[in-house]
């Protein structure tokens, strides 16, 4: 993979037998991917970038605008979002095994006395993902036969730039723990997303003809996605 910088920007190039070059503004924040034919040189996809700079900025711009989440301490009473509703945290501090409960208006964390900012946070991120582990095996089940793949493994890590990732040699396809915040249809938008990548590695024609057909509201949802709060 080559790469090369216009101002501040890095744009990352990845060659592949596509007929178009597909330039993409990834979210949530800002990077910047460039997929070209096989034999094209580094000069011209360098010009051809510069003639879209200002649209890169302007992408970039509408991304760092984007609300951000205030960092959470894992306190009572401070707002928290999973599948895109709100709930207010109730902290408890009793001799008893640490957990987490969720009801129809709180989330309710149980720690030990004395449990710090961080033993809290580590909590409520493995609930987060244990939120996300009782949903993806069915999702991706379903899926698996309407793409015609096999998703060998998921994986489920903190990322700050990607929503979700691929491996497509190995079958893997990694997901970020922020997405229990976001409605569930706007997960089942990303593992379709990453899946579609095992077929089609890159966003060429291929794959935004998978999308197309498979999952025909996927532009409003990524758009629905970018517009919501990131994390701080």
């Amino acid at each position: 993979m080559d790469t090369f910088l216009l101002g501040d920007i890095e744009i990352a190039v990845t060659r592949k037998e596509v007929k178009n070059v597909h330039l993409v503004v990834h979210p949530p924040e800002g990077r910047v991917t460039l997929v070209a034919p096989m034999r094209s040189r580094l000069d011209v996809l360098r010009a051809y970038a510069i003639t879209r700079l200002g649209w890169i900025r302007k992408q970039q711009a509408g991304l760092r605008a984007q609300a951000r989440e205030m960092p959470r301490r894992n306190i009572t009473r401070e707002s928290h979002t999973l599948w895109g509703r709100r709930y207010l945290l109730d902290v408890q501090y009793v001799d008893a095994k640490p957990e987490v409960r969720l009801d129809h208006k709180r989330i309710t964390l149980r720690v030990r006395p004395g449990a710090d900012e961080v033993k809290r946070a580590e909590m409520m991120h493995a609930w987060h993902k244990a939120q996300l582990h009782a949903v993806l095996p069915d999702m991706i089940k379903t899926w698996e036969p309407r793409l015609g793949v096999k998703v060998h493994g998921y994986y489920l890590q903190r990322m700050k730039t990607r929503w979700g990732s691929c491996n497509h040699a190995r079958g893997h396809i990694r997901l970020n723990t922020e997405l229990v915040k976001k409605p569930r249809h706007l997960l089942e938008y990303v593992v379709v997303h990453e899946m579609a990548h095992l077929i089609a590695p890159t966003h060429d024609e291929r794959f935004i003809a998978l999308l197309d057909d498979h999952f025909p509201r996927w532009r409003e949802a990524r758009a629905e996605l970018n517009s919501l709060p990131l994390s701080a």
